[in-house]
């Protein structure tokens, strides 16, 4: 059948005089009064802050925008018997900012797992992911010293649940001046951390995932100065980059995965291992470092009671890593862009090898990083290591931890997702704790196009949120709006306000509102403006507006600031003087809150269709609206988003199909 494009007659004094010869052939029945108001979707007011100094309100960083820096030096001891990590961390802090700092925060989130933390007094008694079956003694710290300008001392602290305030000997100075600060500290590893980190018994030995392990560097950043919500579960992270070199000892029987690139492999690996290794970063297919076969062998570790393992990692926001005398090891080589490559790693459990189990995960791994590279931003680390274990799904730079129990298309989520997460928030660090949508939404959002692509579409029907009966949920009375902090969301709505709906937003302004091309471009954009650096919600409002060149307030007013819903309807169809080639006008109209763009699809009983969007201006003057169609025959269906790309609340109202 033959498919017209048409120009919108948007003129409403064209359509008035229409009016007087149309009669009406078709209507529906009278529903509610609508709940729409264009006074208030449309309110030219959204944004209420001008540019500063440090962010322009073209949603770039500001001229004079500034970021201070956390370089860690980190040495680690994991005590198998106790189950105990002890170390101490160097760390070099950078004041960038334009204040002189008199103390200093940092987070020692080992502290949730105490009994009568702020995580255990909510969380743990309100249940699900994060809660603690069991308690340990948190985070203690042995020793803390402070170094400013060449003179030493032993700072006055304060730990307030998890965070850490340091006082120092004299203020540390704006303008890029540093702070040393060196300090011991261990903790018992828990079984269950509020599945982010914990251990896993094997037949082969336990796994160790360990995570948010040592006292880190709070932001102080220009929109808030020093950020200091406490970790109580469902809030993540917000961390300042800079570069780390880790030491991990572990008995020589472990294999040890960390964050970043592996710099004494001579040291730690066997002959043979060393020889793979070398392989496997020229190979798209995996080699194994370690098999299943040879995890009992002795001859597949060196000899001796302890190995210290070297890594180092720049430009990071954090390490995290994994033990066991149980790993299984494969990798192969990510091709990126530029020409340079990476190395796609997996270790897991004999027992995680199972119809597509894990012996695919460093396939996925790499399938997923050469994607999400050549889409919106070359992946900036050396390696990326997926861990099977206790943990369900949690993100680090450059490792990530999944469950060890996870196959085929659950395998695959799951990967993708946490290695998504690379890109939010790891790449572009948006602050977790406050803005989930942020980084999972906009993590679930690009998972889906990932998805459709990896091995061409082996699971393209795959969602997390599957179907569009999901709508409703989304949208109902009781779900959190976006702009709600993670830890005050309902549980039972975590899922949606900060995976789904945000995602499905996402993909509403890529597909119906700019359009994959300019949305593509803007979103790179966005990426590339704050990579390594700490974006606000406006910094993406403005990127995405001034680059697409759309005024988004509306959008992200119904999206985001508030609760609404979408609803449209088809309201009648008449013909121009009762003919129906002389054309027809159809009227829609809105029945809750929020307005977003239409396309509407008309098919004629000669069998020609009509396609074409209403833009989103058609409802600036009120819930109805009136259009015409140059028919040539009898109207037989009109579909209101026929492609199912608007989160339309009630689509019984959104067809007709009948001979009019």
């Amino acid at each position: 059948m033959k498919k017209v494009c048409l120009t919108l007659l948007a003129n409403g004094l064209l359509l008035a005089a229409f009016a007087q010869s149309t009669a009406p052939v078709a209507t529906q029945p009278k529903t509610a009064q609508s709940k729409y108001d264009q006074h208030e979707a449309f309110n030219p007011v959204f944004y209420t802050q001008g540019s500063t100094p440090y962010r322009s309100t073209s949603g770039e960083p500001g001229a004079q925008y500034w970021q201070n820096r956390a370089d860690y030096k980190l040495n680690a001891t994991l005590d198998t018997i106790a189950h105990k990590v002890s170390g101490n961390v160097e760390i070099t802090y950078t004041n960038n900012s334009p204040d002189n700092l008199k103390f200093l925060w940092l987070q020692v989130d080992q502290n949730i797992y105490k009994e009568g933390s702020r995580g255990s007094a909510t969380t743990t008694q309100t249940g699900g992911r994060w809660a603690n079956a069991k308690f340990t003694e948190g985070e203690a710290i042995q020793s803390i010293s402070v170094e400013i300008d060449g003179k030493k001392a032993t700072p006055e602290y304060t730990i307030t649940d998890t965070r850490m305030q340091v006082w120092l000997p004299q203020a540390l100075k704006s303008g890029g001046k540093k702070a040393k600060l060196n300090i011991a500290f261990e903790f018992i590893v828990p079984e269950y951390g509020t599945d982010r980190m914990g251990r896993l018994n094997t037949r082969n030995g336990m796994i160790y995932e360990i995570a948010q392990w040592f006292p880190r560097l709070a932001v102080y950043d220009d929109v808030q100065g020093w950020n200091t919500l406490p970790y109580v579960g469902a809030g993540e992270f917000y961390l300042e980059y800079g570069d780390y070199d880790v030491a991990i000892t572990a008995p020589a029987n472990m294999i040890v995965v960390s964050s970043g690139e592996m710099t004494n492999e001579k040291e730690v690996l066997t002959a043979a291992q060393q020889t793979r290794l070398t392989q496997a970063r020229s190979s798209d297919k995996t080699v194994t470092l370690r098999s299943a076969e040879e995890v009992t062998n002795p001859s597949s570790r060196p000899s001796g009671k302890n190995l210290t393992w070297r890594f180092r990692i720049q430009n990071s926001r954090d390490v995290a890593w994994a033990a066991s005398r149980s790993f299984v090891w494969d990798a192969a080589r990510i091709n990126l862009p530029s020409g340079k490559k990476a190395l796609a790693m997996s270790a897991y459990p004999a027992e995680s090898i199972k119809k597509d189990g894990w012996q695919r995960s460093t396939e996925m791994v790499k399938g997923s990083i050469e994607h999400y590279s050549k889409m919106w931003f070359e992946y900036p680390y050396p390696v990326m290591v997926n861990v099977a274990g206790i943990v369900g799904g949690m993100e680090y730079p450059g490792i990530v931890f999944c469950s060890h129990t996870d196959t085929g298309v659950g395998l695959w989520g799951v990967t993708d997702h946490e290695v998504g997460h690379t890109w939010f928030p790891m790449i572009v660090g948006s602050n977790e704790r406050k803005y989930a949508w942020m980084d999972e939404g906009f993590n679930t959002f690009i998972n889906g196009l990932s998805t459709k692509e990896f091995n061409k579409g082996e699971y393209a029907n795959f969602s997390y949120f599957p179907g569009e009966d999901i709508t409703p949920y989304v949208f109902s009375d009781k779900m959190d709006p976006l702009l709600t902090a993670p830890d005050v969301i309902q549980q039972d709505n975590l899922g949606i306000a900060a995976y789904e709906k945000p995602s499905m937003m996402l993909n509403a302004l890529r597909d119906v509102v700019l359009g994959q091309e300019r949305f593509d471009r803007a979103f790179r954009e966005y990426v590339s403006r704050w990579a390594f650096k700490h974006p606000t919600q406006w910094d993406f409002f403005h990127t995405i507006e001034n680059v697409s060149g759309e005024d988004l307030g509306w959008f992200w007013r119904g999206w985001v600031v508030n609760n609404w819903k979408f609803d449209v309807g088809l309201k009648g169809v008449t013909y121009i003087e009762e003919k129906p080639e002389n054309g027809a006008a159809i009227t829609v109209g809105l029945r809750e809150q929020m307005p977003m763009p239409v396309p509407v699809l008309i098919k004629e009983a000669n069998g020609k269709e009509h396609r074409m969007t209403l833009p989103v201006e058609v409802w600036q003057r009120g819930s109805d609206w009136t259009f015409m169609v140059p028919t040539t025959s009898r109207v037989t269906e009109v579909v209101l988003d026929p492609d199912k790309k608007l989160p339309d609340v009630d689509r019984q109202n959104n067809t007709v199909k009948r001979t009019f």
